[in-house]
């Protein structure tokens, strides 16, 4: 309950998300096809202000480039995965299953149990739009699924023990004590998420086109240096 105070409210995201799929369908009609639009995928340490970062982004983007973007968290992954009727309307404005989805799935921890299914639904969502591009996608792994296309730019926020010891306490108006144990449960738990299901290590800068610390960037400024990176290698 206390990690959903973080998250924007998923309802302007779902109907942002239906119009989205509905011009991904009038394109495929009209039969236009062009090469995909770039998609974002921002990973980050809990704590870190990956929302505030991910908002401004998606308005520089939309500055820049003159078309819509679509914003993906948590909070919409989780309202797809647990609403058939809403998953499928999705899917069918984004097309066919990903040609890439079952290569990418065979490539997974065989460790999947209770959340098989959940998470079998959440990638497929994250492929499907990932290919379409003009997409920002908040955690979920997003980074570590989407490798395989190569319109996919990825990028992360660290931070010191200080900063997200401050931040979550401002945020959720809890004591500097209480936001230092809430930061070591949720990072073990995304954690052990990447570990388990996709055999991988969130921690590893390998994955990421670039980094930033928070402490030293502004969410301001970690847009606008996503936006002119993107804009350049486009």
């Amino acid at each position: 309950m206390t990690e959903k105070r973080l998250i924007p409210a998923v309802e302007t995201r779902i109907g942002t998300l239906m119009e989205y799929s509905r011009q991904i369908q009038m394109r495929a009609e009209r039969k236009i096809r062009s090469n995909p639009n770039p998609t974002i995928t921002i990973s980050r340490e809990f704590g870190c202000e990956a929302y505030p970062v991910a908002e401004q982004l998606r308005a520089q983007m939309e500055k820049k480039t003159g078309e819509p973007w679509l914003l993906v968290d948590r909070a919409l992954f989780d309202e797809i995965a647990r609403n058939h009727n809403l998953s499928e309307q999705v899917m069918q404005g984004l097309g066919e299953k990903s040609r890439f989805l079952d290569e990418i799935l065979a490539t997974f921890s065989p460790q999947w149990k209770t959340e098989k299914d959940y998470f079998r639904v959440l990638c497929r969502h994250i492929i499907s739009l990932a290919q379409q591009g003009n997409v920002i996608v908040v955690g979920r792994g997003s980074a570590f699924i989407t490798q395989s296309l190569r319109n996919c730019y990825h990028f992360r926020l660290f931070a010191s023990s200080r900063f997200k010891i401050r931040s979550i306490e401002h945020r959720l108006g809890i004591s500097a004590e209480e936001a230092e144990k809430l930061i070591a449960l949720k990072q073990s738990q995304r954690d052990r998420f990447i570990r388990d299901f996709l055999d991988r290590d969130e921690h590893d800068l390998t994955v990421y086109n670039v980094i930033f610390n928070n402490d030293r960037n502004t969410s301001e400024k970690i847009a606008r240096t996503i936006t002119e990176y993107i804009c350049q290698a486009e």
